[in-house]
């Protein structure tokens, strides 16, 4: 059942809450943006307080570590913005990209390229991995070379999957999936593997077209509310990157049969809830309302009718132009509240519910990356599974925390959305 909305007064409480914790938002243009010269130590640093100290451990050398993934062996996959695919060997980045990766659009100031990479989970048997990136549209040969931002060749969100025998190179290259999605402006793309094999993707729609107020050539937020289109949702595909039968909306007319939820802003991060098998997103909401939900299948989770954030130009509302959400308030019949929201933003990456042993007071803890906030945001939930504090870790190292992963071995992973990027390992002290 839909969530009763609560008036922006109500709501008052959590943003003064909020604001407690996000005391790196006036960190230098630098860090918020990931440009100039590496300013992470070369040497371990010491972080946290309180129930728990760790050590983090940076492997350098990587350009916008955009998604890690780990193989069997303990070696870690790094997927970078500009279309390399890395590999981590006992703690040391190998300096030779894997060879055979298609071509991504990188798009202004590399801000789009390779997303993310997931190995399948019978990967020992079928040596199979995949990834989510923006292929370059190469038809659009009248398109200005120099069209700036927003402006230019657009790219279309896919789905590829290649075998990876552990060396350098990748075989069987393919694009599994190609969605609808044309889109000059930001976009972003995730994966994840659920339980039974099938497999979640998100792709973001969060800006407007021209038509629409915004600054976009090709692509606007009103496709989330689109049931033809894929923008703005979160599918869900069999490994061949087909639809599954028992989709949602697969006998639906005029929706996509990929459909599994739509509504969405431009996911960041998607995890699989440990215990209860739910899915939960984490997204970039526009000015104020970055927001968790988890996600059910059919539903629809708002974008861009409704949010707890406003436009950029500050407007709670702007109709059906601009930045923010078409109405002030922030809900509306049929559409899903959020679990959590922030306001101000975090400007959340990948997340992480921890379950390992080797934090014990972390156990059962949210971790989400925090971007132009340069953090490593925590999340804790009270025994019924509800949240009840919020701690922002890292923030003295003003790193871009892009995406948080727990690997085989306990430890949590998390890269830096640098231009001087680093895969950053986090080890207990004691």
């Amino acid at each position: 059942m839909t969530r009763t909305c609560p008036s922006r007064q109500s709501s008052a409480w959590f943003v003064v809450l909020t604001m407690c914790f996000f005391i790196a938002i006036s960190n230098a243009q630098q860090g918020r943006r990931g440009v100039g010269p590496d300013t992470l130590p070369d040497e371990p640093q010491i972080s946290g307080f309180g129930d728990q100290r760790f050590r983090v451990v940076p492997i350098k050398g990587l350009f916008r570590p955009s998604a890690v993934d780990f193989l069997p062996n303990g070696d870690v996959l790094v997927a970078e913005r500009s279309g390399n695919l890395r590999i981590v060997r006992d703690g040391v980045l190998d300096r030779r990209p894997i060879d055979g990766m298609p071509e991504v659009h990188a798009g202004y100031g590399g801000r789009w390229g390779l997303w993310d990479v997931a190995v399948h989970p019978k990967f020992a048997d079928n040596r199979l991995v995949y990834f989510a990136y923006l292929k370059p549209n190469r038809d659009e040969a009248d398109v200005p070379a120099d069209a700036g931002r927003d402006q230019g060749v657009s790219g279309t969100q896919v789905l590829g999957r290649a075998r990876y025998d552990g060396g350098h190179t990748l075989t069987d290259v393919e694009d599994i999936f190609v969605s609808d999605v044309q889109v000059t402006g930001f976009s972003v793309a995730r994966l994840i593997f659920a339980p039974d094999g099938k497999i979640f993707m998100s792709i973001g729609m969060p800006l407007r077209d021209e038509a629409h107020g915004g600054g976009n050539r090709l692509g606007t937020a009103e496709q989330s509310q689109d049931p033809g289109s894929h923008a703005g949702k979160i599918l869900r595909l069999n490994d061949d990157g087909s639809a599954p039968e028992d989709n949602p909306f697969v006998n639906e007319p005029g929706y996509r049969p990929e459909i599994y939820a739509l509504g969405f802003r431009d996911p960041l991060g998607l995890i699989i809830h440990p215990e209860t098998g739910e899915l939960w997103e984490v997204e970039h909401g526009p000015q104020g309302g970055d927001e968790v939900n988890i996600v059910r299948a059919g539903r629809n989770y708002g974008w861009p009718v409704v949010s707890y954030g406003r436009a950029y130009t500050g407007e709670t509302a702007v109709g059906a132009g601009g930045s923010g959400p078409e109405l002030a308030e922030p809900c509306a019949p049929g559409m899903e509240q959020p679990l959590l929201f922030w306001s101000p933003v975090i400007s959340p990456g990948g997340m992480a519910m921890y379950t390992g042993d080797r934090f014990p007071f972390w156990k059962g803890s949210l971790f989400i990356g925090g971007m132009s906030t340069t953090q490593l945001h925590r999340v804790m939930f009270n025994a019924r599974g509800l949240p009840i504090r919020r701690q922002a870790l890292m923030t003295e190292l003003n790193q871009r925390i892009r995406d948080v992963k727990q690997g085989p071995d306990g430890l949590l992973y998390l890269t830096t959305d640098h231009e001087a990027g680093a895969l950053l390992r986090l080890e207990p002290i004691g």
